[in-house]
């Protein structure tokens, strides 16, 4: 998810690496810190791809700056990654929140609502954090105060979330 990140900040113009790790940081919030141990390898992985261009230009002070922007190759690359989006990138909250920030880039609104559609297939399928030995456990089922608060914010998340996407699904 932190390449794509990468590559959807960048197609909304050029940054330097700290303002990008900035902007990430604030998608990813808390849960998901970005460090600059793994910033700065997948940029270079990018770069050396040819899906990002990489441009020295002078600093404030002595020091110089590196201002990224994106290829034309990067461009089709983010395309590709958000109309594929599929697996975790639908399963995991994070991860789609991710596709989600960049999905109104795709062109074509069929390719986004294909994308909201693997989603709402995700959230309308029985889960649980918790099992008993009947499957999946159900928050009025439980005497544990604290899984029970996991579960009824958990189904209060995933109805929101279901009614927006069938909103925008129409």
């Amino acid at each position: 998810m932190l390449e794509l990140a990468i590559l959807g900040f960048l197609a909304e113009g050029p940054l330097h690496g700290y303002q990008l790790r900035v902007r990430i940081a604030h998608l990813s919030g808390h849960a998901r810190p970005v460090s600059d141990g793994s910033l700065y390898p997948a940029i270079n992985r990018l770069v050396a791809a040819g899906l990002l261009e990489r441009r020295s230009e002078p600093g404030a002070s002595a020091a110089r700056r590196h201002t990224l922007s994106l290829t034309g190759a990067g461009r089709d690359e983010l395309l590709r990654r958000l109309r594929e989006a599929d697996g975790l990138d639908i399963s995991d909250s994070t991860r789609f929140f991710t596709v989600l920030a960049f999905l109104s880039l795709l062109p074509d609104t069929a390719d986004q609502h294909a994308v909201l559609r693997r989603r709402l297939e995700f959230l309308e399928r029985p889960a649980s954090f918790f099992h008993d030995g009947d499957g999946p456990l159900r928050a009025e089922d439980t005497g544990d105060p604290y899984r029970r608060g996991m579960l009824i914010v958990a189904r209060a998340t995933s109805r929101a979330e279901r009614s927006w996407l069938r909103e925008i699904l129409g």
